[in-house]
């Protein structure tokens, strides 16, 4: 039998390529499984932090018996919530109030692609990095309007009517502030007030953190644009539904909002999506307006007074 030998080494390269294709596809989970780690972490310590210091306030132990100074209190509480029994309602729409949920986590969990940890340590550093975040984040109202409708309860509809208007008015402000810092970066780098009609705003999270890098701590947008700052602190936080507004979720007239009908895995999606939405405006906070990851604070030095 006479072989080939042009065949046997098509025959390898195909081989090898389709080695260095998985190899590849390997490398890449690596940094998508470090991100869910650093949420997961992110969120652990934010669930500690707003338990300690609300028990502080109100003068309560708070958690201390889940792992050391019950930072593990979460972990327990979402395997609780996860052994629970899912409840459908009876007349309820199945099919809207499953997806809802999914919608919300997965919407949130999306916009972590474009924040920057480090220098290179970015998922994707898109053009469009802050406005993709303000385009992925108006699907969350989607999300509620569906739980809130398919659950088929008065309470739940008004909710969920309550934190779409919510979410929507307040991102208008949002995305202005965004646009602001936005046209600062090109004008700063055209050296012109009036950007030519074929001007592509640059929103690159990474160009804006290194155009803040460049003057230290007093270069941070922060004392450039102190009132952008402030509404964009305050929408943030009727994003994610915080005191004081909470409306969506008004225990006193709406029982729990878009989230009276849920029980099990389902509340504990929307558990994870509130403080996923929470963790994710912090980092869009020092990203825009703090300098992100430099650490450009300057150095006091203590007075020795023992001389």
């Amino acid at each position: 039998m006479i072989i080939d030998t042009t065949e046997v080494q098509t025959i390898n390269s195909f081989s090898t390529s389709g080695f260095f294709k998985e190899v590849y596809g390997l490398i890449w989970i690596i940094p998508i499984l470090t991100l869910i780690l650093e949420i997961t972490i992110g969120v652990l310590v934010i669930v500690w932090l707003e338990r300690e210091i609300s028990a502080a306030i109100q003068q309560r132990i708070g958690p201390e018996y889940a792992g050391p100074l019950g930072i593990l209190q979460a972990i327990a509480d979402g395997t609780k919530l996860l052994l629970k029994e899912d409840l459908l309602p009876s007349r309820g729409d199945i099919r809207l109030f499953s997806v809802g949920p999914s919608i919300a986590v997965i919407s949130v969990l999306l916009s972590y692609l474009v924040i920057p940890f480090g220098y290179r340590l970015v998922l994707a550093d898109l053009g469009i990095g802050v406005f993709l975040w303000i385009a992925i984040s108006s699907i969350a109202p989607i999300g509620l309007l569906m739980s809130g409708y398919g659950s088929n309860n008065k309470y739940s509809f008004s909710g969920g009517l309550r934190a779409a208007a919510q979410s929507i008015s307040y991102e208008i402000p949002l995305t202005l502030c965004v646009l602001s810092i936005s046209l600062r970066l090109e004008i700063g780098r055209n050296d012109q007030v009036v950007l030519p009609y074929d001007s592509d705003l640059d929103s690159s999270t990474v160009d804006i953190v290194e155009a803040q890098s460049k003057y230290g701590f007093w270069g941070w947008n922060l004392w450039r644009q102190p009132i952008g700052f402030l509404v964009f602190l305050i929408s943030s936080l009727a994003e994610c539904e915080r005191l004081p507004f909470d409306l969506p979720e008004a225990e006193e007239e709406l029982v729990a909002g878009y989230q009276t009908e849920y029980s099990g895995i389902k509340y504990a999606l929307f558990y994870l999506a509130s403080y996923l939405n929470l963790l994710v405006s912090s980092l869009f906070v020092t990203v825009l307006y703090l300098g992100g990851w430099n650490f450009s604070i300057p150095y006091i030095p203590i007075l020795n007074f023992s001389e």
